[in-house]
């Protein structure tokens, strides 16, 4: 086993002993659920080399599927999922057939405005129920396993994570991922090679369609409900955030992005009232209804700053300091 294969095995076990550590399980298990997000799209943009604007789309798509049949179908957790992810998976078909013939801008538009269709689908759709969303959504069971525990459910998207981050990282490291790598660099060399980008995009896109509808379907398992920020322009901006911030073309980047802007969303409050405490500055007890001004401040100061991301950066001065190291 290399050290990379148990760095993530270390990684994910450190994840497992969060709840039993004082972790709020419902917290980090949406966490979970974008860092598989992001995770999603890092393959499409990372590795691909195609940035869609449209992502949102999926993982609207699938809360919303998985949460009507487990809710008005009835069927169980397992059965919800794989409906989610399935459904997805289709819309990704449907999306890739007519995006992938442009690229660049063009390609990121047209999976904008087919985004936003769906987006007002889902806004008119009974089955959606508008603005309100699909509410009450029952968990279940899941192989036998009572879902309405929240650390058996943290267990369950745990599994469910890893299995979905091994399948990106074999997707990564087979021929097939090295095809997508030529592809994001070079397009016109690997299509003289002989090689069907077409083809190869639209696999990767539906790919990266259904492990997003996986996480979508997981979201809605977890917090029990599905809305239309879900499925939102906004949701789909979020998601290129994370990425970006994490390390765009790593794959534990979109998971540290994930992680930064979740937590930012939900803690930035009680860190705007302990400044507010510390400093005897008033205005930093309105920071938690800033949200977007400080992940905007982030997103600056990454590009500006760590134009690799968090982990992009972090990994480019591992590797020279090894150097050095070896070289002395």
């Amino acid at each position: 086993m290399n050290k990379k294969l148990i760095g993530y095995v270390a990684l994910f076990v450190g994840i497992g002993l969060l709840p039993l550590l004082g972790a709020y399980p419902i917290f980090v298990m949406k966490v979970l659920c974008y860092a598989l997000f992001a995770c999603a799209f890092n393959l499409l943009v990372g590795f691909t080399g195609l940035l869609s604007f449209g992502h949102a789309a999926f993982l609207g798509t699938a809360g919303y599927v998985c949460g009507h049949a487990l809710k008005v179908w009835g069927l169980p957790a397992p059965l919800g999922l794989v409906a989610g992810t399935g459904a997805a998976a289709v819309v990704g078909l449907l999306f890739g057939l007519l995006a992938i013939r442009r690229s660049g801008i063009y390609f990121s538009m047209i999976t904008l405005a087919l985004a936003q269709m769906l987006y007002f689908y889902f806004l008119q759709a009974p089955f959606t129920g508008g603005e309100d969303g699909l509410q009450s959504v029952p968990r279940g069971h899941f192989l036998g396993l009572d879902l309405e525990h929240d650390l058996v459910l943290f267990y369950v998207v745990l599994g469910i994570f890893i299995a979905a981050f091994w399948l990106i990282y074999r997707i990564v490291h087979s021929p097939f991922g090295q095809v997508l790598t030529s592809i994001r660099e070079n397009e016109a060399r690997a299509t003289s090679l002989g090689y069907d980008t077409a083809h190869f995009k639209l696999l990767a896109f539906v790919l990266s369609a259904a492990l997003a509808g996986l996480a979508g379907a997981t979201k809605t398992l977890v917090l029990g409900f599905a809305t239309l920020t879900d499925a939102i322009w906004t949701t789909s901006g979020l998601v290129i955030l994370m990425t970006l911030v994490g390390g765009m073309g790593t794959l534990v980047g979109p998971m540290v992005g994930a992680l930064v802007i979740i937590a930012l969303e939900n803690k930035i409050g009680d860190f705007g009232n302990l400044l507010a405490d510390l400093t005897g500055i008033a205005w930093f007890n309105g920071l938690g209804e800033s949200v977007s001004l400080v992940t905007g401040l982030i997103f600056i100061v990454c590009v500006l700053a760590f134009r690799r991301g968090l982990v992009g950066e972090a990994m480019a001065l591992w590797e020279k300091w090894a150097a050095k190291r070896q070289a002395a």
